[in-house]
């Protein structure tokens, strides 16, 4: 029977994989491994929580993460050629942008193995974007392209990709996000409130650009009392940047599971983040959403009508929410695919090509 590595260095990366193990389930003729790389090693990351995603704890842990986005990279990729060496693949199963997608994939075409990403083909044109870095090298080299919306087909076929090889899917995280949100109670809040999440490098590590965000979060917060889960990376920044939220409409908090994140922003009349997968997740559940930054690699996020672009500039931000608030969440739409059974028609494709 043909085998499978299913990669994931961070929390997101096991709820896109979750998926695709349960379909590999279900489907019955491919074996598989869950290899969890170690770039982000989470105390939370306990067997509750891969039974809320409803897959088993991974096979293999490499603790390869930390340091620099080099040494981290090169740790992983020694790693995980010493595992393919001494049992290799089929085929290696890459989710995402993350370094530990970018550091499997190269060492398994090195062994020639062959490469499915997930994700791929998003672009979002900032190069100075580690992410827009890794996706950019793994479709340079993948073999099977699994796509989730139609602007990453065009991208990948705009650089030279087999047509062939590009596969429209649908989207993962919509499947787990289905799957999560049909084991929740009902919700039931009267209060009205917004979500805040901040991580990426280029808001919370430049002071300057964590500063006006501070500011825009507290002229948003006299119109709509915000609940912000900090980051510890966005926490340590924030104490390095002396910015204190006391006497703000703005409860800090500190990290949520999935579960408990998921039963908050399902609730909010607005989410403010700056993270790619939340803007799928927002247009999934059709809440509304502001992104902060300047570009998206998600475009048909915005496409639909659920998410906007507004910067990191305190009067468009404010000026974007409060458009959003008086107009509400009506006029969203669920993007075509995006209908819980991609993992299913990824396990298809790989079974077929494998066969």
């Amino acid at each position: 029977m043909p085998i499978l590595y299913l990669v994931a260095g961070a929390r997101p990366n096991f709820m896109k994989i979750a998926p695709i193990v349960r379909a590999l389930r279900a489907h019955g003729g491919l074996d598989y491994r869950i290899v969890h790389t170690g770039q982000h090693y989470d105390r939370e990351m306990n067997e509750v929580f891969f039974e809320e995603l409803g897959i088993p704890p991974p096979d293999v842990f490499m603790g390869a993460g930390g340091g620099t986005h080099a040494q981290q990279t090169a740790r992983i990729m020694m790693a995980f050629e010493e595992l393919c060496r001494a049992a290799p693949p089929d085929a290696v199963v890459v989710v995402g942008d993350v370094d530990s997608t970018l550091a499997c994939a190269i060492a398994a075409k090195k062994l020639r193995i062959h490469v499915a990403h997930v994700e791929a083909g998003l672009r979002s044109g900032d190069m100075t974007m580690p992410e827009e870095i890794n996706r950019v090298v793994v479709d340079s080299i993948a073999d099977w392209f699994f796509v989730t919306e139609p602007s990453a087909a065009a991208n990948l076929q705009r650089e030279g990709k087999p047509r062939d090889a590009i596969h429209f899917v649908g989207n993962v995280m919509a499947d787990n996000l289905l799957y999560q949100a049909a084991r929740l109670p009902p919700g039931g809040r009267r209060k009205r409130y917004g979500v805040v999440t901040l991580h990426r490098a280029s808001n919370v590590d430049d002071p300057i650009t964590l500063a006006r965000l501070a500011e825009a979060l507290r002229l948003v917060s006299r119109e709509l009392p915000l609940v912000f889960p900090v980051h510890p990376r966005t926490r340590a920044a924030l104490k390095r940047s002396a910015i204190d939220f006391g006497g703000e409409c703005i409860t800090l908090c500190g990290p949520k599971s999935y579960m408990e994140f998921l039963a908050l922003w399902r609730e909010a009349a607005l989410v403010l983040t700056d993270s790619g997968g939340l803007q799928e997740e927002t247009t999934m559940l059709g809440i509304p959403c502001i992104t902060l930054r300047d570009s998206t690699e998600r475009p048909i996020t915005v496409e639909q009508g659920s998410n906007r672009l507004a910067g990191t500039y305190p009067d468009i931000i404010v000026a974007t929410a409060m458009q959003v608030l008086r107009a509400g969440a009506g006029g969203t739409r669920r993007p075509a695919m995006w209908d819980g059974a991609s993992a299913d028609r990824i396990v298809q494709i790989l079974a077929s090509a494998l066969a």
